[in-house]
C-alpha cells in the first residue's frame, strides 16, 4: 500500500514539475540570474570577439533586449546575466533542460524544431548557399558534382543539400566541421571546394578571413530561411515577453539601426564591413513580424 501512494503520489507531482520546469520568468526570479546560449563563430550574429570576453553580435544585441525586459518586468535591478556557448549540436537539448534560457545564436526556426523547443519573431531571411574560392570555377551548385563540400555539424543545410544531391542526382562528398570558422578553414586550407551554410553567415567568415577577395557566395539558394530567437515550448508567459520585445524593436525602426550596425558597417574584431544590405524578405518581416518555421 505504501508503495502504491508514493506512485500515486509522483504521478500526481509530475505535471506540477513540469509545469514549474517551463515557468522561466519564476526560474529567473528564483535564481536571480539568466542563461543566455550563444555561438563562438556565428558572425556577424553571436561571436566572441577575444578569449573570455562575453559575445556580440545581432542576435545577442536583440537577445540583451530581452535581458531588460525580464529586469524590468522582473524588477530585479540586480539580474545576474550567464552567457554560455553552445554548439548546432548541442543548442536544442540545452534549451530544452532548462540549463540555457535563451538562445542567440544563428538558428533557423522551422517546423521540424517547433516540436522541440519554441521560437521569438523571426529577425532576419537568410539564404542556403556555398562560398567557394573564386578561381575554383564553380559557379553553381550542379558544378560541385564529383567534389568534396564541408557544412557544419547539426545545421539544417545537410539535409537540404542532401535533397538537392537526390533530385538532381549530383554526388559530392561531404566532411563536417564542428562549428563555421572549422568549415571554413576546410575551405581555406584546399581540403573541400565548396562550403554550404547560410549566406550571410558565408560573408561573416569570408568578411573575417585573411583574404577575403579569394572568395565568392554562389547566386544560387537552396532555400530561404528564417532566424528566431530559441526558448523553451509551452512557456506562454515567457514567450509573450520575448515577442513583446523582438515586436517593439521592430515597429519602432530601432531594429532597422541594430541591423545597420552588423551588417553594413565595420564590424569588431577586424573592422570589417559585411556589405550585407537587408533584403526585401527581411523587411516583410519587420513589417509583419510573426514567427512561422519553414
Amino acid at each position: 500500500m505504501k508503495l502504491q501512494i508514493v506512485l500515486v503520489a509522483l504521478a500526481l507531482s509530475a505535471p506540477l514539475a513540469q509545469a514549474q520546469s517551463t515557468d522561466t520568468l519564476e526560474k529567473i526570479r528564483a535564481s536571480g540570474e539568466i542563461t543566455v546560449g550563444h555561438r563562438d563563430s556565428s558572425i556577424p550574429f553571436s561571436y566572441i570577439v577575444a578569449q573570455g570576453s562575453e559575445p556580440v553580435g545581432y542576435a545577442v544585441e536583440i537577445c540583451k533586449e530581452v535581458v531588460a525586459a525580464v529586469r524590468q518586468q522582473l524588477n530585479l535591478p540586480g539580474l545576474n546575466v550567464k552567457y554560455m556557448t553552445v554548439t548546432s549540436q548541442n543548442r536544442i537539448p540545452l534549451v530544452q533542460n532548462g540549463t540555457v534560457d535563451i538562445e542567440c545564436g544563428s538558428t533557423t526556426n522551422s517546423v521540424a524544431r517547433q516540436q522541440q523547443v519554441a521560437f521569438g519573431p523571426n529577425y532576419i531571411m537568410v539564404g542556403v548557399s556555398a562560398a567557394v574560392r573564386k578561381d575554383s570555377g564553380i559557379n553553381s551548385f550542379a558544378d560541385l558534382n564529383g567534389k568534396t563540400i564541408a557544412t557544419t555539424t547539426g545545421t539544417t543545410s545537410i539535409p537540404l543539400l542532401r535533397a538537392y544531391k537526390r533530385a538532381d542526382n549530383v554526388q559530392v562528398n561531404e566532411i563536417y566541421g564542428k562549428d563555421h570558422a572549422d568549415s571554413f578553414l576546410l575551405l581555406s586550407s584546399g581540403r573541400v571546394s565548396a562550403f554550404v551554410m547560410d549566406d550571410v553567415l558565408l560573408a561573416g567568415q569570408i568578411a573575417a578571413s585573411n583574404a577575403p577577395g579569394d572568395y565568392k557566395i554562389l547566386g544560387e539558394t537552396l532555400r530561404q530561411e528564417p532566424y528566431g530567437i530559441m526558448l523553451r515550448k509551452d512557456d506562454p508567459k515567457f514567450k509573450a515577453l520575448v515577442d513583446a520585445t523582438v515586436t517593439g524593436l521592430m515597429k519602432s525602426g530601432r531594429i532597422n539601426e541594430m541591423y545597420a550596425k552588423w551588417f553594413t558597417s565595420p564590424i569588431p574584431p577586424r573592422g570589417v564591413n559585411l556589405n550585407f544590405p537587408m533584403t526585401e524578405a527581411t523587411r516583410e518581416l519587420y513589417r509583419n513580424p510573426n514567427d512561422k518555421g519553414v
